[in-house]
């Protein structure tokens, strides 16, 4: 392990990461609009944001998927002394990370059972940038129609069509984060 691992992480955890895990909810329940994260500072390629959800959302219980360039020895050493998360095929994940182009196809992460829908991958996205531009988007937490930078459409308006059953997502750049449950209704322009 390297002594940068040990570095990074919350200075005051239960304060931080009760912050943190009000946003996470704020995002998720309220598609589309973009929250700051602050508190860690994670090794590259990770983002503020998404450091700050593994810290505040990821145990020893919780397996994480790190696809493309951000499967390296900086993060996993990382994830493993601050959260203790096992790192894991894409199959066996309840959480994955990276880059978009990186987390296809799809499909291959764990979407629910019809009596378990809550057995689904979250996806943690790194954008480039994020903002308020976009495909339209409806559905619970939306008061008629937000837009949102997406990677693309069609995925997940694929994925809307599973519902109940589908993967969750936080897309974040930097320190901002926004949510995109499976319950949002992605329109393409």
């Amino acid at each position: 392990m390297t002594p940068e691992a040990l570095t990074g992480g919350f200075a005051d955890a239960p304060v931080q990461s009760a912050h943190a895990f009000r946003a996470a909810l704020e995002a998720l329940s309220r598609p589309a609009t973009i929250h700051s994260l602050h508190g860690a500072t994670p090794p590259e390629p990770l983002s503020v944001a998404a450091g700050v959800l593994i810290l505040t959302l990821c145990d020893a219980t919780t397996p994480v998927h790190l696809a493309g360039d951000h499967d390296c020895p900086a993060l996993r050493d990382w994830i493993t002394f601050h959260c203790g998360a096992p790192l894991v095929a894409a199959q066996e994940a309840s959480f994955a990370v990276g880059r978009w182009e990186a987390l296809q196809p799809v499909a291959r992460f764990a979407i629910g059972q019809p009596d378990y829908p809550d057995r689904a991958a979250t996806l943690i996205v790194e954008m480039p940038e994020l903002s308020s531009e976009g495909p339209r988007l409806r559905g619970p937490g939306i008061d008629g129609i937000a837009t949102l930078s997406l990677p693309e459409s069609a995925a997940f308006i694929a994925n809307r069509g599973l519902f109940p059953l589908g993967f969750d997502c936080f897309l974040t750049a930097g320190a901002s984060v926004a949510g995109l449950p499976r319950s949002t209704r992605v329109e393409d322009v």
